[in-house]
């Protein structure tokens, strides 16, 4: 079996030294969990699967950890990724161990951490742990807490996580630059003592955006407006994996948001759920309130719970409704109510293809382009959409979709469902007469 530098990476390896199993979210068997205790604070370090519900990053990756002496030990590689939007849709970005965004660092609060950084970039960075209480010094602020990591050097963090929720980590050199090319990932944080039921699905997620011109390899670190493509996990509708739940489990999602510019307002049709946390800690339960969207603020995180109780395929996207299209809706005319038909015989004339889009709105434009009916720069995505079960899904950007079922298999795609009790469909002639409806009054 040949084995790539992306996976040695995600595998704990490039010289980690020290004794202790390797291990990641899911090897909870391993003896060095239970065996070895902190020399920092008396405490064994967490163990997945025993003492917390291991997160999922959809489209992401948990970051594996080894045990040294009673401390995690994390290594981050900061360098050039080849990352895939969705298909048809690729960028040279910037990411930590062969990924963007960078793979999940999951703890337990009381864990003593130590983390490996990297840098194979050509320029300077460093890594900010966003919300985590920690001494100064490994704030890691270029500059002011820190110097920077120079291309080529490996710089340590550690420190003891005295809370748990869940943070983020990115870089805090030339901002601007760097997160907009991808470096930032999540924190999870396991509480020691849980105050709750365990939930039996935990979900990260990570807001952010993009501004990736149509036929550009490169995204563009400089705009501060118009962002072309909105992500979870630095992906983009249809490019995004469904979340999946069994009828009766207590599903957790936790949403980051290291956007440049926007809020995003994440809206779950079918349920209404309670937000629990903040970045800063839990939410009063007297102060917890049901809500089907809850608000991201850029620079924060929320966390949502609810019992999944309603079997179906339910959308979950951003509600700001250009937040939920891809960049070839950027930047288009006004077409919308215009006739074009003296237009499309003029150039059909020349290029027998051509058709004129957006006369109706923007939501045949994706079925058009998706059926060749007409050409798309390379490297660039249609406005909205994809394939559904029953006909064009008319979203794009940051959307995806939570898939409920009576009975899963593992955490496997289940396919779409099949609606048992029926679903919305064209009206009879029968039963608008019977109800006294008449579509021409």
């Amino acid at each position: 079996m040949t084995v790539s530098r992306r996976d040695a990476l995600l595998a704990g390896g490039l010289g980690l030294a020290g004794a202790g199993a390797l291990t990641g979210a899911a090897q909870a068997r391993t003896p060095a969990h239970s065996t070895s205790v902190s020399q920092h604070d008396g405490l064994a370090p967490g163990r997945p699967n025993v003492d917390y519900t291991p997160v999922v990053t959809p489209d992401g990756a948990t970051l594996p950890w080894r045990v040294v002496d009673g401390v995690k030990v994390f290594h981050l590689v900061s360098e050039e990724v080849e990352h895939e939007f969705a298909p048809g849709l690729q960028a040279r970005t910037w990411g930590y161990n062969g990924r963007t965004h960078g793979p999940t660092i999951e703890a337990v609060e009381g864990d003593r951490v130590r983390v490996y950084v990297t840098n194979r970039l050509p320029a300077p960075t460093t890594v900010h742990w966003h919300g985590v209480i920690l001494p100064s010094g490994m704030d890691g602020v270029g500059g002011l807490s820190q110097r920077s990591i120079h291309p080529g050097e490996t710089f340590v963090y550690e420190w003891t996580f005295r809370q748990h929720g869940t943070f983020m980590y990115h870089s805090h050199h030339d901002e601007m630059t760097q997160m907009a090319l991808g470096l930032m990932g999540m924190i999870v944080v396991h509480p020691r003592r849980p105050a709750g039921p365990r939930p039996d699905r935990d979900y990260a997620i990570m807001l952010s955006e993009w501004s990736l011109q149509p036929g550009a390899s490169r995204p563009d670190p400089n705009a501060m407006a118009d962002f072309n493509i909105l992500t979870m996990n630095a992906r983009c509708y249809p490019g995004t994996s469904p979340l999946v739940a069994q009828r009766g489990e207590r599903v957790r999602i936790r949403f980051g948001n290291l956007s440049a510019m926007d809020h995003h307002p994440i809206h779950l049709h079918g349920y209404a759920f309670r937000i629990t946390e903040t970045d800063g800690g839990l939410i009063p339960e007297s102060a917890q309130h049901p809500d089907t969207t809850v608000l991201v603020p850029t620079g924060s995180t929320r966390t949502v719970e609810f019992v999944a109780d309603n079997p179906g395929d339910w959308a979950m996207h951003c509600h700001m409704t250009h937040h939920v299209m891809n960049q070839m809706g950027h930047d288009l005319p006004n077409m919308t109510g215009v006739n074009a038909r003296r237009i499309d015989r003029a150039v059909g004339a020349l290029l027998p293809t051509y058709m004129t889009m957006g006369q109706d709105g923007m939501g045949e434009m994706g079925a058009h382009l998706e059926m060749g009916h007409m050409p798309i720069p390379e490297n660039s995505l249609p406005m909205v959409g994809a394939r559904g079960p029953r006909d064009y899904i008319t979203m794009g950007g940051m959307f995806t979709i939570l898939k409920v079922r009576d009975r899963l298999t593992g955490t496997e795609d289940p396919g779409w469902y099949d609606n048992p009790e029926g679903e919305a469909r064209a009206a009879t002639a029968a039963e608008l007469s019977r109800d006294g409806i008449d579509p021409q009054a």
